[in-house]
Formats: C-alpha cells, sequence, structure tokens
C-alpha cells in the first residue's frame, strides 16, 4: 500500500489550510487505498476572522492543534516526519502556507521559507518522491527549489501577480483552470490552482481529484 505525508497549516483558508483542498486531497487518497498521515509545525500564529477577513483577531492559533480540526485529531509534529517512510508529499493550499510555512504574503520571491518546511520538501526532492501541491502551495515549491531546478515547471492558475513572483523564482509557468492540473515529470511535481480561482467546490474537487491520481501513479 501507498503511503502519503500531508502537510497541514492549520484550519480555513485566511490563516491556514483550505477545508474543501484539503478535505478533497484526503477524500480522494483514502478512496484510491493510499494511507496517509498529516503532518503540521509546533507554533502559533496570529488567527484572522473569516467572517470579516479584513479583521486580524487578538487570539493565536496553535498549527498542530487548528490542522487537528481537518484530521480528527490525527495530526503530527512535522519534527517527526520521515522521508523514506513515503512514497509522496502533498500540500493542500490556503494562506496559512503564504503565512505560516513561508513569508511569500508580504514578500513574494523574496520570501523566506520556514526550514522545517523547506528541508521537507528538498527531501521528497531529493529521494526522487513526488510532491502534490495546491492552489498558492506551488509558490512555496518554486522558492524551496529555487537552487536545484532551473526549469522546475509548475501552475497556480492564471493571476499575473503571482506568476510574475513565481517566475522571478527561476521556475517555469504554465496556465491552468481550476478544474485541471499540470505535471513536471522530470521534477516529479504535480500542480493545482484550486481555490487561485473563484471556483466552485465541484471544480475545486475535480481539479485535485485528477491531480492526485496522476500524483498516486507516480508515487
Amino acid at each position: 500500500m501507498k503511503k502519503i505525508a500531508v502537510l497541514l497549516s492549520g484550519c480555513g483558508f485566511l490563516d491556514g489550510s483550505e477545508v474543501t483542498e484539503s478535505i478533497s486531497l484526503l477524500i480522494q487518497l483514502s478512496q484510491s487505498g493510499v494511507e496517509y498521515d498529516c503532518y503540521s509545525l509546533e507554533q502559533s500564529a496570529a488567527l484572522t476572522s473569516h467572517s470579516n477577513s479584513e479583521n486580524a483577531l487578538s487570539s493565536q492559533q496553535d498549527l498542530m492543534e487548528m490542522s487537528s480540526r481537518i484530521t480528527r485529531g490525527k495530526t503530527s509534529p512535522l519534527l517527526n516526519l520521515d522521508p523514506s517512510k513515503y512514497d509522496g508529499l502533498a500540500i493542500p493550499g490556503g494562506y496559512g502556507v503564504a503565512k505560516h510555512f513561508s513569508t511569500w504574503a508580504t514578500q513574494g520571491s523574496n520570501c523566506t521559507v520556514n526550514p522545517l518546511i523547506q528541508k521537507t520538501i528538498q527531501d521528497f526532492h531529493s529521494q526522487s518522491k513526488p510532491i502534490l501541491a495546491i492552489c498558492i502551495a506551488p509558490a512555496i515549491l518554486a522558492k524551496s527549489l529555487e537552487s536545484f531546478d532551473k526549469d522546475l515547471t509548475l501552475t497556480i492558475g492564471n493571476d499575473p501577480d503571482t506568476i510574475s513572483e513565481i517566475e522571478k523564482t527561476g521556475a517555469n509557468h504554465e496556465l491552468c483552470s481550476a478544474t485541471d492540473f499540470v505535471t513536471d515529470r522530470i521534477n516529479k511535481i504535480i500542480t493545482t490552482p484550486a481555490y487561485m480561482y473563484e471556483a466552485k467546490p465541484h471544480e475545486v474537487f475535480l481539479g485535485i481529484q485528477k491531480a492526485c491520481n496522476e500524483f498516486i501513479e507516480m508515487s
């Protein structure tokens, strides 16, 4: 049985992992008979109001605690992840990726990626294991693998500003709809835009389903 590691950045699209994207991924992995474990960082981060996105909340969230809302309590510290025990790595989107896994939200291509997140991505890549990235998550792949591959190909959809920043890392961007995906077979990278578009839930699921099937086959 194939086994996949999933990285979650909290719970909620404005300050964590996007819920529909995360659940779509886990459903497709489960339906395909793939075993998976979910991981997150042991750190606190600021919460954002989901009823009024302009309001930052005074409270903090623990990323593992919030991620466990999605996994029904089954989230492990990323520090414990051993890439040699898995066949691939999957990263749902959500602003948690751009705010907590990295500083992409404020610095774009000049961002820094959390050292443990970057090491995890680089370790899977170095072991020639496929990586599936959804929504904005491809951006931190481009940054984390900046020194590895100048011919990395991925997608976040069709947002011009984000595409421009991704291309500054040396990666190639390919336009793609929410219901489709892009595969870089040389680097074993599979990406799909999901909610980088104003997409409907079933469109997001369809894109993730297609990308996940490709990911599973490659793993």
